[in-house]
């Protein structure tokens, strides 16, 4: 308990200013920056009145909106309902990228990947907890995920690394750009123009039944309420990560925690879906991001370790294999003097990947000319500082990193100026949730379907297992998302 302890202190302003005004994230522009508003606009109310459609998709990210624009191609009609004033969820806050192996993008860069080796490594980040038969959809569909957002007009094709993949698998658009804000706008144009109908502001408050089957919401505008029925509802609404008490439920260790996800991930597509019979699953796996600034709670994109940054202490010194597996860095990080840690790259790596930009602007990157001139920065022993990144590049040089065995080592850190950022651990990512089959339909406690009910995205449980690996959730939101679509093209 200890680490906790220490981890309570260092959070405790965080979690006052997560209280106050939401939070932020990796993968993560702010909504005011990343939001993308419907034709129904933030001011627009929608009827209150009662109505009917074909399909109705609570929440507005990447999974719902996958799940509306095959569902729509399958001839039916199709509204999204979004609580929030703008379309996107988590998903807008996704810089790292998107796990997939055999695309075009890899065969272009020379890249020999498979699915196989994709879930080899997911299972393995998981602790072979996930169940196996999601994870050999997830990894199977993923590239033809890669090729239809492509096909869509998006640009994936800047492809790297992140923690516990064995292969440059995780697609992002060139330059490294955030992956987020640019998938959710090549989602979003394509579901209105097939015609799905986007409701913001626009709040599910229960999952509606009839004779054992989902038969549509009761949604809330403002003061005012109404049904719409349809044949099929899907839950897209994310997880749990914004809500403390539902967290501490689970896991009480977490208490203190600050938490990466946007505001409105709240859990309340599990609950609804659980108050009409819906069994979970995995719900205790929650997941800490480990390099998250502690002063604005702003997620730093793995793919910073993947271009090759490292991780020292407060000492100067590394002390863990920077892409091993987020819950094994976050574990490292807090056994650290202060349980946190900084980022240290260089010139050329900040070249590399153009998200780091946007840290700059948000002034949490501390810059020195020399490693000796950023020690002083940071109040930090010089000459440990230099021994260290010293070192590292020998091992790249070497390719053999004798101290803690990375295997990816992209650079050496050698081209100044020299640059560090303040990490620490926060929730990030709820692995448990909803139990579904093969076909993205939700099952009740009994292991049956509950006709006319699917589920995608963070909502789920049972894909991630114990671990999510970095990349693998916009996976998980595109191949589960459009199973869903497609599985509600075949049954209606």
């Amino acid at each position: 308990m200890k680490k906790i302890a220490l981890l309570l202190i260092f959070f405790m302003l965080v979690t006052a200013f997560v209280a106050c005004n939401g939070t932020t994230d990796e993968e993560a522009p702010e909504e005011e920056n990343g939001a993308v508003d419907t034709e129904n606009g933030e001011d627009e109310e929608a009827a209150a009145e009662d109505r009917e459609t074909d399909v109705v998709i609570i929440g507005a990210g990447g999974a719902g909106l996958a799940a509306a624009i095959e569902a729509r191609e399958a001839g039916n009609e199709v509204v999204i309902v979004e609580k929030m004033s703008f379309v996107g969820g988590n998903t807008l806050r996704a810089t790292g990228g998107l796990n997939a192996a055999g695309t075009s993008p890899q065969e272009d860069l020379d890249i020999d990947d498979s699915w196989e080796t994709h879930y080899e490594d997911t299972m393995t980040g998981g602790q072979d907890k996930n169940d196996p038969e999601l994870v050999e959809i997830l990894t199977k569909n993923a590239p033809d995920a890669v090729e239809w957002l492509i096909g869509m007009g998006a640009d994936l094709s800047d492809v790297g690394r992140l923690g516990g993949s064995s292969e440059n698998r995780t697609h992002r658009p060139t330059g490294g750009a955030a992956v987020g804000p640019h998938l959710v706008e090549v989602l979003r144009t394509n579901a209105e123009d097939e015609g799905v109908e986007i409701l913001t502001k626009t709040e599910a408050i229960e999952i509606l039944e009839e004779d054992g089957k989902a038969s549509g919401v009761v949604v809330q505008n403002g003061e005012d309420e109404y049904m719409i029925s349809a044949k099929a509802v899907v839950v897209a609404t994310g997880g749990f990560g914004s809500n403390t008490t539902m967290i501490t439920d689970y896991d009480e260790d977490l208490e203190g925690f600050g938490t990466t996800n946007h505001p409105g991930a709240e859990g309340d597509g599990i609950t609804m879906a659980q108050d009409i019979g819906a069994a979970l699953i995995d719900m205790e796996e929650i997941q800490t991001h480990p390099t998250v600034n502690p002063e604005e709670n702003y997620m730093i994109t793995e793919a910073v370790r993947g271009n090759g940054a490292i991780l020292v202490n407060l000492e100067g010194e590394r002390f863990v294999n920077e892409l091993d597996t987020r819950d094994v860095v976050s574990e490292a990080t807090l056994e650290q003097t202060e349980g946190y840690s900084y980022l240290i790259f260089d010139h050329d790596l900040r070249e590399s990947l153009s998200a780091i930009e946007s840290y700059v602007d948000r002034g949490l990157v501390i810059e020195g000319e020399t490693l000796e001139e950023l020690a002083e920065e940071l109040d930090m022993d010089a000459e440990a500082l230099e021994d260290t990144v010293t070192n590292y590049n020998g091992f790249v040089e070497s390719e053999e990193d004798a101290d803690f065995g990375r295997e990816d080592l992209e650079t050496t850190l050698d081209q100044g100026p020299y640059y560090a950022i303040a990490v620490g651990p926060a929730v990030h990512h709820t692995m448990g949730g909803l139990q579904i089959n093969e076909r993205g339909q939700v099952l009740n406690e009994e292991g049956d379907t509950i006709e006319g009910l699917y589920a995608a995205g963070e909502t789920v449980g049972g894909i991630h297992g114990a671990n999510r690996l970095g990349g693998n959730a916009l996976a998980d939101l595109m191949v589960f998302g459009r199973l869903a679509g497609q599985s509600i093209g075949e049954d209606l």
